[in-house]
């Protein structure tokens, strides 16, 4: 036999980590695979990004995690591209197309920016089928797989800036900061069902979650190609916030 093979350590590192995520990668895949290339002891995120999308996803390491609920609840900022006159069952370019609105024709700007002032301040959404949102203990995503679709109750989040930065039929680029639980997808979905054509969400940035922007982040490229101390040296410190306190058994 093959003498055991000895297992290396985990290295603790205590911090925030800003990533620029990769399209078509998820937030999981992104903590997975730093955490597995640099073997680091815990490793997480402060609120996920869609596969389609891009941009800031804060990742948080060692005490950095007991943050998270702090983080996560913090406002975000996009940059998005909808597709008006599509319709998908995932609310984004990547779904099945339930819908086309082929032969409408090209909407006004001051149209849409009439509807846009009707999706702006407190709004209720109902979170996509396909979300990580759990419904009696499931999560949507995994019945929206299967083809189903369940009532959905509506929630209040809040949009506190929508600004229409290009338009040129079918698409429009708008910028927009939310707060915690607003799906950006969902909000192309109800602004294209209130103009009458369907729309969806082409692409995504996030430019900034809470006091973490792009102008911060680090590809993920670039990070693979780093040896854990020059990991150690891009790593922001903690946020100075009161950490909650130990759970009590």
């Amino acid at each position: 036999m093959h003498p055991a093979r000895r297992r290396l350590p985990r290295r603790k590192l205590d911090g925030i980590l800003v990533i620029d995520k990769p399209r078509e990668w998820t937030s999981h895949d992104v903590v997975a695979k730093l955490r597995g290339h640099f073997r680091l002891d815990k490793l997480g995120h402060a609120g996920t990004l869609d596969p389609v999308a891009t941009g800031v996803l804060v990742l948080l390491a060692g005490a950095g995690t007991k943050c998270a609920e702090y983080l996560i609840a913090d406002e975000k900022e996009y940059r998005f591209v909808m597709l008006f006159g599509v319709t998908t069952d995932t609310q984004d370019i990547t779904g099945t197309v339930l819908a086309r609105a082929e032969q409408a024709a090209a909407l006004p700007r001051e149209k849409l920016e009439d509807v846009l002032n009707e999706f702006r301040g407190e709004i209720l959404q109902t979170p996509p089928m396909f979300s990580a949102v759990k419904v009696d203990g499931t999560r949507l995503y995994k019945l929206g797989r299967k083809g189903r679709e369940i009532e959905r109750a509506p929630r209040l989040v809040t949009v506190r800036e929508l600004v229409l930065e290009d338009y040129n039929w079918p698409r429009a680029t708008l910028h927009a900061v939310c707060s915690k639980g607003t799906y950006v997808r969902t909000l192309c979905h109800d602004i294209g069902q209130r103009l009458g054509v369907g729309g969806c969400m082409e692409s995504l940035v996030r430019l900034r979650s809470g006091e973490y922007t792009l102008e911060q982040a680090h590809s993920l490229s670039q990070m693979l190609m780093l040896t854990p101390e020059q990991l150690s040296a891009c790593l922001l410190p903690l946020p100075l916030r009161p950490l909650p306190p130990p759970r009590t058994q």
